[in-house]
């Protein structure tokens, strides 16, 4: 059996941490679970948590928060796609934009369901995905701020995204300085600068982020506790959270080297594990899981002498060393997986998830003062029109 085990305990202690470290910079944040893709259980145990202001790019995943989480706040990450406004005005409360066109579609269709749609404007600042270049950030404003059924809570900046591209204060002062021009321009508040993403925490800590960078949008250093800039694990966050159990069906002692002519890489990219010499020989291991279920590469084995030799789409070969130990056949083989292999885990029906503890006894244990609260943004009171 291949099983992803989700430990809420950990993915607790990182939400609370991050949580301080907001309230301390004077902060809203919210929670990225477009990974978890709409793994219910898990979305029930972030409600249970305090989490209540979510943020992903799939609409069916919306669809599953709704299931599970009451009361929530829903930012829409991918920018939208005219064949889908409806759905998305339907099911999120705000959405990053970039395009007037398309912010004009989802005011004619707020009028229709009789909501406001709030819009957060993004602005390239160098990494080259989406954004409005900054030239041309004034008439894009004046073009969608007197929209009726669009309210303009913010501007925002994705660093580190696409491009690599690391953040830096420069950018994050030049985001808050488009800010007050806007403001200024048009004498009305604009109540967000979202440019605060899992990159930008090791800013934070240094305390290099603008005190008016006021909302985040985190995904990556919740689940894995990641510092994306400097490597490793952001101080008090855990990064087992996640943990992949995958079956053996072989174990023998093989050549560590293949027989006859290869190639320079495996047929799924990974490069292939050789011996020293021809001939040496090692105890081997053939495990139930492939490229179709996840991204091996992504993949760390907990033991330190297991090695991924390489992969087929349905097995993953591990040399395991000279000794086999106990290890037996229907026994598992754990690996922690980065942020691309947990998409590919979360995404694959073939692999089974399992929260540890259970929600129900999370909730019974969980006391006041563990509580988070990460709350909605963004004021909806007056959606009427």
């Amino acid at each position: 059996m291949n099983r992803l085990t989700i430990d809420l305990d950990a993915l607790h202690n990182n939400i609370q941490v991050i949580d301080g470290w907001m309230q301390d910079h004077g902060a809203d944040w919210t929670l990225v679970t477009k990974m978890l893709c709409g793994h219910t259980e898990t979305l029930d145990a972030l409600q249970t948590i305090g989490v209540r202001s979510m943020a992903d790019s799939r609409l069916d995943n919306f669809r599953s928060i709704q299931r599970v989480v009451d009361n929530f706040e829903a930012w829409y990450l991918r920018l939208p796609h005219i064949t889908a406004i409806p759905e998305i005005i339907r099911l999120t409360d705000a959405s990053l934009n970039s395009e007037v066109e398309i912010i004009k579609v989802l005011n004619e269709e707020a009028k229709k369901q009789e909501k406001i749609h709030r819009v957060l404007v993004m602005i390239e600042l160098g990494d080259l995905r989406e954004g409005v270049m900054p030239g041309k950030l004034l008439q894009f404003y004046t073009d969608v701020f007197d929209l009726p059924n669009i309210e303009v809570v913010g501007i925002g900046a994705n660093l580190g995204c696409l491009s690599g591209t690391v953040p830096s204060v420069d950018q994050l002062t030049q985001l808050v300085l488009y800010h007050e021009l806007l403001e200024l321009k048009f004498k009305r508040k604009i109540p967000l600068i979202s440019a605060g993403t899992s990159a930008t925490l090791p800013l934070l800590l240094k305390g290099e982020v603008p005190r008016k960078i006021n909302h985040f949008r985190i995904g990556e250093s919740v689940y894995l506790g990641t510092d994306l800039l400097g490597g490793g694990t952001l101080p008090g966050l855990r990064d087992d959270a996640f943990t992949l159990e995958a079956e053996v069906v072989e174990i023998r002692e093989k050549s560590l080297v293949p027989y006859g002519e290869t190639s320079t890489l495996a047929p799924f990219g990974m490069e292939l594990t050789n011996a020293n010499s021809i001939g040496q020989r090692g105890w081997r291991v053939v495990l139930t899981l492939g490229a179709l279920d996840t991204e091996v590469s992504g993949l760390t084995p907990l033991n330190p002498n297991h090695q991924i030799a390489g992969i087929s789409s349905d097995v993953m070969v591990v040399n395991i060393g000279e000794d086999r130990g106990t290890l037996q056949i229907g026994d598992s083989i754990k690996f922690r997986p980065n942020y691309a292999a947990l998409l590919r885990l979360f995404a694959s029906s073939y692999i089974q998830k399992q929260v540890v503890p259970t929600v129900r006894d999370l909730r019974e244990h969980l006391s006041d003062d563990d509580q988070v609260e990460v709350l909605p943004v963004i004021d909806t009171s007056e959606d009427e029109t």
